[in-house]
């Protein structure tokens, strides 16, 4: 079994090292450094190369947000996932802006946060229905900023198919079932999805979709199911 790296960043000793816990009952997952900002964030995800960094929003010194930005463009193959006591939108929306590939509020609870962990493995976000919803409403709203991007009809139909099944909030399993596909075909057409319109992660091209009109009319407007 391959172990996914995992670094953790939070200036709360005890929630780190609590974190720390609760991975090492996990056989997938492997520590490979600890961060209490995100200065020292950006120099151990640099020098560990990790698959998941689970990043607290707010630091001293450098918060989550700003480690976010700095890193990404190094590590594009990271999955940085945002850690918050709160539900701000604010920070919701940018964290997602940054490229962060998911937003989960520390009161999760453990089977709920490994189910999470699990979904970034396969390759899905780590976000729960309600904040997808919150993400999907604000970027409907009259005035929301539209993403700079290609044309929609350099998408494939089954790429378009497949975009429309990420804004439910569907697992690449769930689209891989529902489109009669297999889930390494749906990893593929996602890729060549988020190649074409120049965007991070999974959750920014739902957002595209959203605002360019390509879901369904029953389901604009609507929070994401499944």
């Amino acid at each position: 079994m391959t172990r996914l790296k995992v670094l953790l960043v939070d200036d709360h000793l005890l929630f780190r090292k609590g974190l720390a816990s609760l991975l090492s009952y996990r056989d997938d997952f492997q520590i490979v450094g600890e961060a209490s900002d995100g200065l020292e964030a950006i120099k151990k995800a640099q020098e560990t190369e990790p698959d998941i960094i689970l990043m607290d929003v707010h630091m001293p010194h450098c918060d989550g947000l700003q480690a976010v930005r700095a890193i990404r463009p190094k590590l594009p193959r990271t999955s940085i996932i945002m850690l918050t006591a709160d539900e701000q939108d604010e920070t919701l929306f940018e964290a997602i802006k940054s490229g962060a590939r998911g937003y989960l509020l520390k009161k999760l609870d453990p089977d709920n946060f490994y189910d999470m962990l699990s979904r970034v493995a396969a390759g899905d976000a780590a976000l729960s229905m309600p904040m997808m919803a919150k993400i999907l409403a604000e970027f409907q709203r009259p005035g929301a900023p539209v993403p700079e991007g290609p044309q929609r009809d350099e998408l494939t139909a089954r790429e378009l198919e497949v975009l429309v099944q990420v804004t439910t909030g569907a697992t690449n399993k769930e689209i891989a079932d529902t489109l009669g596909i297999t889930e390494n075909t749906v990893k593929k057409h996602l890729q060549s999805i988020l190649d074409k319109l120049h965007m991070q992660n999974r959750i920014q091209a739902a957002v595209y979709a959203v605002q360019e009109g390509l879901l369904p009319e029953s389901q604009t407007g609507q929070p994401p199911d499944g």
